[in-house]
């Protein structure tokens, strides 16, 4: 049973509301979300800076880099995070988030830039691999699936919202000027942890044990439902992921439409904000189960009209086509992510820690990857685009149906090696 929000022994007699939680860890998915969508408005700034080639998606791994950073830190941040609590290793984490941002503003060349980029990225692996933990320390079942709605959400609406903070500093200042004003946010964000306190109580972390880490790790590969939906997640990512790193060229070079950026992005944000509504109050009346195959469904139906539409018009659909497509699969990535998180966190109350860093490492490592096989193929059609949403929509579908057979019984590592049994 999940810890009440007023246990001593886990706040330190600091009284959270489930308002102020969300508010917490919403903000902390703003950070998160301004180290990717903000840069975006910057590419053509940073291709002339470093003389890209046009058309070669090199700038996209502005994008690739921090999200691998993400990836590469997720595990690492867990084991830490279940050693000495949430609250430590979010300090730690955001620090070198800071410092991976100006890093990137003060760097000289390409290749310099993407490495500070990896750098921000492995310091958001701490935020990002909290989230889940924090969440799952202090909820349980649908009441969680709720929590990661508004949460996730907000980490999703980065792609409408952050793009334009990122423009109006374009007004004022080159793209180093972007970098630079992370820096203030993971301030912010440490003194808020501060003010959040602990929410892992002394008794229940783990010393850090390779061999305890691989039976967690083992724990959540055994563990049907919480494998299957990390995988279905990482599927979605991926699809979503080919809108983050193509959509800024597709606008400019395919469609003509660059000086409109931030305003196409906006506008996204209308379909996320109702797509957080309607999650939430479907969530509340059905479940996450429900509203998580509901999502795929209405994501395959998407891409499958995407698709048709794309290839019957030789790559080029209409822009309000287009938008109007990854409009809706942006909506129900947000309407399926918190939902397959909930229930994929269920059994690994025990190993939250572990288990939020693999989900990190599956999902943003592996989405990272699938959508980079995807982007390097977009040239002067949206067609590789289309035909790669609808083809890893029905693997994740596939992974789902799958992982629905497994148990959700909570999973105790250790006293399965003891016994030798599994989950599956």
């Amino acid at each position: 049973m999940a810890r009440t929000l007023s246990d001593p022994e886990v706040s330190g007699r600091v009284a959270r509301s489930e308002r102020q939680v969300i508010v917490f860890l919403a903000f902390l998915s703003i950070i998160l979300a301004f180290g990717v969508d903000a840069m975006l408005p910057a590419f053509d700034r940073i291709s002339g800076q470093f003389d890209l080639r046009s058309g070669s998606g090199e700038v996209s791994l502005v994008i690739t880099w921090y999200l691998l950073g993400m990836a590469a830190g997720q595990m690492f941040w867990g084991l830490l995070s279940d050693r000495y609590g949430r609250r430590a290793i979010l300090i730690a984490g955001l620090a070198l988030y800071g410092a991976g941002a100006l890093g990137s503003g003060f760097a000289q060349s390409m290749n310099g830039l993407l490495a500070m980029r990896f750098v921000w990225g492995l310091g958001a692996a701490s935020p990002s691999a909290a989230r889940l933990a924090i969440t799952r320390d202090l909820y349980s079942g649908d009441q969680m699936a709720r929590v990661i709605s508004f949460v996730m959400a907000v980490f999703l609406l980065g792609p409408a919202i952050a793009p334009a903070v990122g423009e109006g500093i374009l007004l004022v200042g080159d793209w180093r000027l972007v970098c630079f004003a992370a820096a203030p946010l993971a301030a912010v964000a440490v003194w808020w942890t501060i003010r959040f306190g602990e929410t892992l109580p002394r008794s229940d972390r783990r010393p850090i044990d390779l061999r305890a880490t691989g039976r967690g790790v083992y724990a959540v590969c055994r563990t049907r439902v919480t494998i299957g939906y990390m995988l279905a997640s990482m599927f979605t990512f991926g699809a979503f992921f080919v809108y983050l790193g193509s959509s800024a060229p597709i606008i400019d070079e395919i469609y003509g439409l660059d000086q409109y950026f931030a305003l196409i992005f906006g506008a996204s944000a209308l379909f996320l904000a109702v797509a957080v509504w309607t999650s939430e109050r479907f969530t509340r009346q059905h479940g996450a189960d429900r509203t998580s195959m509901t999502a795929l469904g209405a994501m395959l139906a998407t891409s499958a009209v995407f698709t048709v539409l794309a290839l019957g018009a030789e790559g080029v659909p209409s822009f309000w086509v287009w938008f109007a497509s990854t409009a809706l699969l942006g909506a129900f990535t947000t309407v399926f992510t918190p939902s397959a998180s909930a229930i994929a966190m269920e059994p690994m109350q025990r190993i939250a820690g572990v288990a939020s860093g693999l989900y990190g490492v599956i999902t943003i490592g592996g989405g990272s990857i699938l959508a980079n096989f995807i982007d390097r193929r977009i040239d002067d059609t949206v067609t590789p685009m289309a035909v790669g949403n609808i083809a890893y929509t029905v693997v994740a579908v596939g992974l789902v149906l799958w992982a629905r057979g497994g148990s959700r019984a909570t999973v105790d590592p250790d006293a399965r090696a003891s016994r030798g049994g599994n989950s599956a």
